[in-house]
C-alpha cells in the first residue's frame, strides 16, 4: 500500500488520503440505517475522542514538523510556527462569522454566522462542514511536504495523519445523521446530509497539497496554520458539544484517548 502511494503525484496521493476521511465520515453517518438514537454517553466519548485526535495531530504531524523544517532558516525556528498557528485560528474565526451554521444540541434561534433562512439541517451540516475544512487541508499539505524529501515530512506520517483524521470522521458523521433522524427526516435524507459535511474534505486536501507544492518556503507556515484552524475547532466546538451532556469524565476520557491513540500513530509511523 505505501509502495504504491510512494510512486503517485502529491496531489493524488491528497486526494485518496482525503477520500479515505471522507469515506470514514460516510460510515460514521450511515449508522442511521441500524437505528435512530445514539446513547449520548458514547457520542460524547466519540466527541472528546475527534478532540484528542485533533490535538495530537496538530502537534505531532504538523506544529513540530514546521519547527523542524525551519531550522537553519533567517528567521527563528518558532516564527512560522506562531505566525501560522494565529493565521490559522483567525482565518477559521472570520469563516465562523460569516457562514452561516448552527452547533448540535442549539436551537435554531443560536444558528451564528449572518443571519439566514436556512433549514436546520442545513445549518447543522454546515458546522461539521466548516471544520472539516482544516481537517482536509492538513493531509493535503501533509502529503504535499513529502514531495520536498525533508526528514520531518515523510509518506508514513502522512498517512497515519489521514488514518487518524478518518478515524475520528466517524462520530462526526454520526453526529450529523443522528439529530437530523431524531428530528423526523428520512433515513436517506439523514444520511446524505451526515455525508455531505465531509465532501470538503477532498477540496480542502487537493488545495492544501497544491499549495505547497508551488512555494515551498511557505510550507511550515502552512502546516502551522492547518494546526491552528484545528486547535480552534476543538476549543469552540468539540470539547464544549462533548461536555455539554454532562458526561464530563466521559467526553474527557476519550479526547485522552484519542489524543494517545493519534500520538501512537503518528510516532509508530511516522
Amino acid at each position: 500500500m505505501i509502495d504504491y502511494l510512494v510512486g503517485l503525484h502529491p496531489v493524488v496521493q491528497a486526494l485518496l488520503g482525503t477520500i479515505f476521511t471522507w469515506f470514514l465520515t460516510v460510515l460514521g453517518a450511515a449508522t442511521v440505517f441500524t437505528t435512530k438514537t445514539v446513547n449520548r454517553k458514547m457520542l460524547d466519548g466519540m466527541l472528546g475522542f475527534a478532540a484528542g485526535v485533533m490535538i495530537a495531530a496538530s502537534f505531532w504531524s504538523l506544529l513540530a514538523p514546521a519547527i523542524e523544517m525551519a531550522e537553519g532558516k533567517s528567521l527563528p525556528s518558532f516564527v512560522p510556527a506562531v505566525v501560522g498557528f494565529l493565521l490559522g485560528g483567525i482565518f477559521l474565526r472570520v469563516v465562523d462569522k460569516i457562514l452561516p451554521h448552527l452547533h448540535l444540541g442549539l436551537p435554531v434561534e443560536e444558528a451564528e454566522g449572518i443571519k439566514t433562512s436556512l433549514h436546520r439541517s442545513i445549518l447543522l451540516v454546515l458546522a461539521i462542514t466548516l471544520h472539516n475544512i482544516p481537517e482536509g487541508l492538513a493531509v493535503g499539505v501533509a502529503f504535499g511536504a513529502v514531495a520536498y524529501g525533508l526528514p520531518s515530512a515523510t509518506i508514513t506520517g502522512a498517512i497515519a495523519l489521514a488514518f487518524g483524521i478518518g478515524i475520528q470522521n466517524f462520530p462526526e458523521g454520526l453526529a450529523v445523521s443522528m439529530p437530523l433522524r431524531r428530528e423526523g427526516l428520512s433515513r436517506g435524507k439523514s444520511f446524505w446530509y451526515g455525508q455531505l459535511s465531509g465532501v470538503v474534505e477532498p477540496v480542502a486536501g487537493v488545495l492544501g497539497a497544491a499549495i505547497v507544492l508551488i512555494a515551498q518556503p511557505i510550507l511550515p507556515y502552512a502546516l502551522s496554520f492547518a494546526a491552528g484552524a484545528m486547535i480552534f475547532v476543538v476549543v469552540e466546538e468539540l470539547i464544549p458539544e462533548s461536555q455539554g451532556g454532562g458526561n464530563t469524565d466521559i467526553a474527557t476520557m476519550g479526547a485522552m484517548l484519542g489524543f494517545a491513540v493519534m500520538m501512537l500513530l503518528d510516532v509508530a509511523l511516522g
